[in-house]
Formats: C-alpha cells, sequence, structure tokens
C-alpha cells in the first residue's frame, strides 16, 4: 500500500491546508457529504506532516523511512481511530479497502468508537514521538464516538499534549457535541463541481457517470462504489416500484428484497422522496433526472404536507435499517406507508 494520494477535485483544499500548516491548531475537523474524498485528503495530509524529506508542493515524498511506515499503518507517531466494523469494510468515504483486522470473532463489530479506545491514546501521547516530530491521531467518523468516548475525547482536547495534531473527519456534523465543536478547527469540505467529477468517473470506465453522480447526490466516491457494486439490479428494481406507487404489491416486494441492503433501500427512497417534494415545491429534480416523468406524475398526485412528513419518516427509519426485527417487515411498511401517500 502506498501513501494515500488526492482526488484531482482537492487541489484547491490542499492549497489551503499549505496555508493552515504555517500556523497548526491542535485538532483540525473535516466535514462534508459521504463519498467525496475527506479521508484521502486527511491521510495524505497526515503522511506529508510525518514525512521526512517533503516536496516541494507540500505533499509528501512517497520515498523516505517515514512515508514506508506510514504506508504500512506502522509510524509510531500516527495512530487511527476508527469503528472496528471498520476494519473489515471498505470505508464510508472512499472506495478503497482497508486492511482486514487478524483476529476473528464471532460477535458483531461495533460500529461506535469506544470509550476504550480514545483512553488507549493515553501511552500513545505520553511518550516522547520519533526523532522529536509531530504526533497525528485521526479519529473517522467523529459521530460514531459514542456518549463516554466523546467526553473523554473531550477533555483531551480541553487540554491537549504537546506536539500533537488531532484530525477528525465526520459526515454530520450535526451530531458532534458543541464543546467538541469549539475545540477544533473547521474544514469545510464541498462536493466536486459536475463536470470534474463526471470526467473521473468516465475515466475509471463508468459508464453513464453523469446519472451515477446524480443519484449519489454529486458524490463521485459514493457513486464510484455503487457502480462497482452489485446492487444495481436492485436499485433498478426499487426505483420501478416507487414510480408505479398504487400498484406495488408490498408483500411480493419484500420477499424478493428482503435480502437487499436496508440502509440502501431506505437512502433510494429518501433520494426519490426528496425529488418528489422538490418537484411539488417548483424546484428541480436533483437524484433522478431520468425519471422526470414519473416522478411529476406522482408529486401532483399528493400534497406536499404529506411528502414532507414522509420525507422525515424516512429519515427517522434511516436510523434503524441496520437492525431491523425483520427485514421483511421492515420493507413491507416502507411500502405500505408509501402507497399510502397517494390515497
Amino acid at each position: 500500500m502506498s501513501v494515500p494520494n488526492i482526488y484531482p477535485w482537492q487541489q484547491h483544499d490542499w492549497g489551503r491546508l499549505q496555508q493552515l500548516r504555517q500556523r497548526l491548531p491542535h485538532a483540525v475537523l473535516f466535514h462534508g457529504e459521504v463519498g467525496i474524498g475527506k479521508l484521502a485528503l486527511a491521510e495524505h495530509w497526515a503522511a506529508s506532516l510525518l514525512c521526512e524529506n517533503l516536496n516541494i508542493d507540500g505533499h509528501a515524498c512517497g520515498s523516505c523511512d517515514s512515508c514506508g511506515w506510514f504506508a504500512q499503518y506502522g509510524h509510531p507517531d500516527y495512530r487511527r481511530v476508527r469503528p472496528d466494523a471498520l476494519e473489515t469494510e471498505a470505508v464510508d468515504d472512499g472506495v478503497e479497502s482497508e486492511e482486514s483486522t487478524s483476529k476473528k470473532t464471532t460477535k458483531t463489530p461495533s460500529k461506535e468508537i469506544r470509550v476504550e479506545q480514545v483512553r488507549a491514546l493515553s501511552t500513545f501521547m505520553n511518550v516522547s514521538t520519533h526523532r522529536a516530530g509531530l504526533r497525528v491521531v485521526l479519529l473517522y467518523p467523529a459521530e460514531a464516538l459514542n456518549t463516554t468516548a466523546a467526553n473523554t475525547l473531550l477533555k483531551t482536547l480541553e487540554e491537549p499534549p504537546p506536539n500533537t495534531l488531532f484530525l477528525l473527519l465526520t459526515h454530520r456534523i450535526d451530531r458532534l457535541l458543541p464543546t467538541i465543536l469549539s475545540r477544533c478547527q473547521r474544514f469545510a469540505l464541498a462536493p466536486p463541481d459536475a463536470a470534474t467529477a463526471s470526467a473521473w468517473l468516465a475515466s475509471q470506465d463508468v459508464a453513464q457517470p453523469e446519472r451515477w453522480l446524480a443519484e449519489y447526490g454529486g458524490a463521485p466516491l459514493a457513486a464510484l462504489a455503487a457502480a462497482q457494486g452489485e446492487a444495481m439490479p436492485e436499485k433498478d428494481d426499487w426505483l420501478n416500484q416507487l414510480s408505479r406507487s398504487q400498484s406495488i404489491n408490498p408483500i411480493a416486494i419484500a420477499e424478493r428484497l428482503q435480502k437487499a441492503s436496508l440502509s440502501e433501500l431506505v437512502a433510494w427512497q429518501q433520494r426519490w422522496l426528496h425529488d418528489l417534494l422538490s418537484l411539488k415545491l417548483g424546484a428541480r429534480v436533483r437524484y433522478f433526472p431520468h425519471q422526470q416523468q414519473s416522478l411529476a406524475q406522482l408529486a401532483a398526485q399528493v400534497s406536499a404536507e404529506r411528502l414532507q412528513q414522509a420525507v422525515r419518516d424516512a429519515a427517522n427509519r434511516r436510523k434503524i435499517s441496520d437492525h431491523p426485527l425483520s427485514a421483511r417487515l421492515f420493507i413491507e411498511q416502507m411500502l405500505l406507508e408509501y402507497t399510502g401517500l397517494f390515497r
């Protein structure tokens, strides 16, 4: 594995980081949507901060001892803190797979950052840095911190150890404690422009890049992961059902799709409802422009008030989609509520 590179749309952000480097804060919070490359940018910057032979443009050299250690996630002055579930899965903010954990367990990996993980940093931060350099801690996604872990991290941020930089990444800045936000310098990252993102997707051999990009809200890494995945038949089936509204058979569809990713089904429905509401309010279709005609016909059959409530219900459903009591019943209920909008 090599030192992570940045994406074409991150050149301006890289320049901003070079300015920030001149006077480093003790904590930087990268925030933005899923799938725009926050992790790649943060890791690339971390590698450059630890590099012993920095290039003139601020990028890590990729060949010194420090870069070699970093590429293998073995740098003595670098630590990553993330949920156990991300040790064996592709990360949320990119398409590259992380290294697998060597420990096998029958327990379901935690999706939270636990207090034990934050406390384990104490030993790391209380020893001298390698070659008297900087120490970097990367923590993501920050919204995965459970309450106890968040409070423990807060104490560290209130009295940061010397020569230590915390890099926090979050997809949902609204879920972080205000006290943690107040102790970090925020670094906002926006999705790339459509032309740049579409060109990059095309270079990755993605057919119909504009369509994929639209369906994933302009986030190119999320669009690439979806295009390279195996969920497209399920997605098309699901969207076809949503476009039929009152002729849906919830029981049959739930039986057919019960092994699909429920969080993905909810996410696709959220985008569909967003487009319906946008049309109802006179705005443009954002996610499914190729379904403009079907969306317009459906939007004419339902009030804006009911669509607004449906959007709120879908957001609440997203929170429990990872742990439903029954996948089949979960899908049935989704479709029954959806068809009820048009009665």
